[in-house]
């Protein structure tokens, strides 16, 4: 039987999801930033994508989501976030991470439902000190947030997702797996919320050998998947995820007919 092709999130927060299934006689697996997942899904490159929420809405056919599983928040994320010199209320201009689909709309409807701007949007590689050479603020996210020092750099942070639950008091889906409708079984759900399972229990384990030699960056690593990163999709994060698409939607930044889509899966 052919192995189903995986398209996974080379960032460090999808490395949990991932953990062990190298090895499987089941999947393929490739890493890619989350805009390129969403681009190998819509295209038919691979069969199933941890792809940017947002781009479930903007494939050519219908996705099936695989249940239970997601790269989510409750409060800070630490690593999708806005950095500027400015009120954000006077934000005009914002360099957008060329990585991200689904970090870009939630700063877009974050801009218009809390601080009432529009920004201009400015696509840009991710460099704080470029981004703001170019524009009023940076969205950035993943390693490169993870890792910036944003005091050092003379900077405010502004934690995208903090802000978005203290808005709505709900948590944000950045992204979760999703395919075309068929391509995976029952048993291949319970394979990849096993591997999650064992991913997540494991999260000193994944900093080491995703920072090798670097106790600083392990630390920061282990404390940000343990803290920071939630892996399910519970009714709540169902919740927070048809709000955002309600909210996208209203700004015309994707159509969303109410209706999400599951892979079956053994119970």
């Amino acid at each position: 039987m052919a192995r189903v092709r995986l398209g996974a999130v080379e960032y460090l927060n999808a490395r949990p999801l991932v953990y062990g299934l190298d090895g499987s006689p089941r999947f393929s697996l490739r890493f890619d930033v989350p805009s390129r997942c969403a681009d190998l899904l819509h295209a038919g490159d691979i069969d199933l994508g941890l792809i940017p929420s947002i781009e479930y809405l903007r494939g050519p056919m219908p996705y099936a989501i695989v249940p239970g599983l997601a790269i989510a928040s409750r409060g800070p994320v630490a690593s999708v976030a806005l950095y500027t010199r400015r009120e954000p209320r006077d934000v005009r201009s914002i360099a957008m991470d060329t990585s991200s689909r689904t970090s870009v709309a939630l700063v877009t409807v974050i801009f218009s439902r809390v601080y009432g701007v529009t920004p201009r949007p400015v696509p840009a590689p991710p460099d704080v000190e470029a981004m703001l050479a170019a524009a009023d603020a940076a969205l950035i996210i993943g390693d490169n947030a993870l890792l910036l020092d944003h005091q050092a750099a003379g900077v405010q942070k502004i934690d995208l997702g903090e802000v978005w639950t203290a808005t709505t008091g709900l948590p944000f889906v950045y992204a979760f797996w999703a395919g075309r409708p068929g391509v995976l079984a029952p048993d291949g759900v319970v394979e990849l919320r096993r591997a999650c399972q064992r991913g997540a229990a494991d999260v000193m384990g994944i900093s080491r050998m995703y920072f090798p030699g670097d106790a600083g960056r392990q630390a920061i690593a282990s404390s940000y998947l343990r803290d920071n990163i939630r892996y399910d999709l519970k009714p709540v994060e169902i919740e927070g995820l048809r709000t955002f698409y309600r909210f996208a939607a209203e700004l015309g930044l994707a159509s969303f007919d109410g209706g999400l889509r599951f892979y079956d899966a053994e119970d």
